[in-house]
């Protein structure tokens, strides 16, 4: 059965939560002027095996439900003792409208995104997020908004976009300018970028990242305006489902350590606090990946941070406990709670953190992502 305007607008709202949904009239659509070309929606499931072809592999996936790229990192600006933290998430969100409502305004596929900048010396954190829906067409205008190439990495949001060699933001209070240069091949999570979310096999995503980027760029916000250069790391990620149902949320990091190597881990965490599934990997410049089996990952919380905002608990420091050894994982500033109900319709904490040995040395320098504190997560 065809199913009808009222239950599809359901689905959509479960897929980023009531907020979501915002009127048409403030939505923005895609235009063209100089010509179209229709997105493919054909099911493209995740398995085992597939071989991720680049660059059309840095591009989106609209058949699969929910797709992201995720860029954070840090500038060092000349004079300045303290770091700046930056974050920059693109996601796509195919609607499973285009039957229900057919038509090139149909909401086949929402685009989302969300920006932040940790300011250290200020103890400020500053974020801005963005909402369009797209309506499935490529553009070939290099000006046109609110679309994201399957032939290569080119996400376009209004003045926002992430691509190859740059990423760009200008919302209110905030602009970012950042010119990206790759370091390092890209590092296939999982087996050969088949990463497992969960003990069943559809709990899975196709999952690559980009560490090591040199980064050179201006960040202004808040009445500051800073250059510098730094670091970043990269995450690309697509799936038809990622969370079990029993999980809430996940805790995750991603660092570039000052040897070279980079290094992931993550866990997904039932209700109770108890270990759904876990993983990660570890890479040295010129080596293959060592992936982690669930069984060698594990996360011990440590101080804890409760926001005046939402009054969620997080756990700002952390041991983890890696194949590449024992470390600790400290907040640099406990305020980064980002609060995107507007958009996706979650709350989350995403901030710069640094990676200790273990004499509590400084050995990296990455961001750690908690969900499902203030609520479980809902994709």
């Amino acid at each position: 059965m065809r199913p009808g305007r009222r239950s599809c607008l359901a689905a959509l709202a479960a897929i980023g939560g009531a907020s979501a949904l915002p009127a048409a009239g403030a939505l923005g659509a895609s235009r063209s002027e100089a010509g179209t070309a229709d997105v493919p929606e054909t099911p493209d499931p995740v398995r085992r095996g597939r071989t991720l072809v680049f660059p059309r592999d840095h591009g989106a996936h609209p058949g699969t439900r929910i797709e992201w790229w995720y860029l954070t990192g840090w500038l060092q600006a000349p004079g300045e003792p303290a770091l700046l933290g930056f974050q920059l998430t693109f996601f796509r969100v195919r609607t499973g409208m285009a039957e229900a409502l057919p038509g090139r305004l149909a909401p086949r596929q929402l685009l989302f995104a969300h920006a932040a900048v940790t300011d250290l010396a200020r103890g400020r954190h500053h974020h801005a997020e963005h909402l369009a829906r797209w309506n499935g067409q490529w553009h070939t205008d290099p000006e046109s908004l609110n679309q994201a190439s399957l032939a290569r990495r080119d996400v376009r949001l209004g003045s926002w976009r992430l691509d190859a060699s740059q990423a760009r933001v200008r919302a209110s209070g905030l602009e970012l300018e950042l010119q990206l240069a790759p370091t390092q091949p890209v590092l296939l999570q999982g087996d050969h970028g088949y990463s497992r979310k969960g003990p069943g096999p559809t709990q899975a995503s196709h999952y690559y990242s980009e560490p090591q980027i040199e980064v050179r760029g201006r960040l202004a916000f808040e009445g500051r305006s800073l250059t510098g250069t730094g670091r970043a790391w990269l995450d690309h990620e697509w799936s038809d489902e990622i969370l079990h149902p029993e999980a809430v949320g996940w805790d995750w990091i991603g660092i570039n350590l000052d040897d070279g190597r980079a290094l992931t881990a993550f866990r997904l965490r039932r209700a109770d606090g108890s270990v759904l599934w876990a993983g990660g990997s570890v890479r040295a410049p010129g080596e293959s990946v060592r992936d982690f089996a669930p069984q060698e990952v594990a996360f011990e919380p440590g101080r804890t941070w409760k926001s005046p905002a939402t009054q969620a608990t997080y756990p700002v420091a952390w041991t983890v406990r890696t194949p590449a050894g024992t470390f600790g994982v400290r907040s640099l500033l406990d305020a980064q709670e980002i609060d995107a109900r507007r958009s996706t319709g979650t709350v989350y904490w995403e901030g710069l953190s640094e990676l200790l040995d273990a004499q509590g040395r400084r050995v990296g320098l990455g961001y750690l992502e908690m969900t499902g504190y203030a609520g479980r997560l809902r994709l």
